[in-house]
């Protein structure tokens, strides 16, 4: 559907189920704070983590103290529907290494947005990161049939930034003074897709996460923004 089309119906929008998605890399699995819980903290807080709690600068919870005290934030986060949180689990190593979450979900219109991310050191950067991305997009547009994906983050968040843009998301605006956290004034920057970008975005992502775009230590050949900037050119 196109910009100012009109609709007599609106596609079949589902809500997200509590179902994993498997990839070749890592699996995106629902939430289950007794099973995920260690392997998220010391993803997180632990040695092999980000023991400067910078990574909490930007979210609205964290950083913890101890164990316990970041399984007490996790533990209702397995039972709600809206946001639909997950973990991301590392294939090679089996362990929960992330987060990341639907949210503001809504069927009728067909939309949702990916928020509360957060990936480990090793999981930074990595082909299991890109790939959970392009898993829960997926899911959205073919599964759910959606029609409008989001991604908002701070405006400070240059990583957050960027990872949109590199994902296939498109800049969309700022909302200034939009929200208060952590006692301070929060600009959210807006990024999206549509149904009519995924074809573009979903082939890029194919083709970056494709094994003949690795070399033998793992390291791409060809930057994810690189392919579809090419694919945009033969179109």
């Amino acid at each position: 559907m196109k910009t100012g089309e009109r609709l007599e119906t609106l596609p079949d929008g589902r809500t997200p189920a509590r179902l994993p998605l498997i990839g070749q890399s890592v699996n995106v699995e629902p939430l289950d704070p007794d099973r995920h819980g260690h392997d998220l903290y010391q993803a997180a807080c632990g040695p092999d983590g980000d023991g400067s709690g910078d990574m909490w600068t930007y979210l609205t919870s964290g950083p913890f103290a101890d164990e316990a005290s970041f399984r007490d934030w996790l533990a209702p986060q397995g039972e709600t529907d809206d946001p639909l949180v997950f973990a991301l689990v590392d294939q090679a190593s089996g362990m929960a290494r992330g987060m990341a979450s639907y949210m503001r979900v809504v069927p009728h219109w067909a939309t949702c947005e990916v928020g509360a991310i957060w990936f480990a050191p090793s999981l930074k950067r990595s082909r299991a990161a890109s790939e959970a991305m392009y898993l829960m997009a997926r899911h959205v547009f073919e599964d759910l049939n959606y029609r409008r994906y989001e991604w908002k983050c701070d405006s400070l968040n240059q990583a957050s930034r960027r990872a949109a843009l590199r994902f296939g998301f498109l800049y969309e605006g700022l909302f200034r003074q939009h929200v208060v956290y952590k006692g301070r004034n929060r600009d959210t920057t807006w990024f999206a897709m549509t149904d009519q970008d995924w074809p573009r975005v979903k082939a890029a992502f194919e083709a970056w996460l494709a094994d003949d775009n690795f070399d033998g230590e793992g390291r791409q050949l060809r930057g994810l923004a690189e392919i579809r900037e090419g694919l945009e050119r033969i179109s």
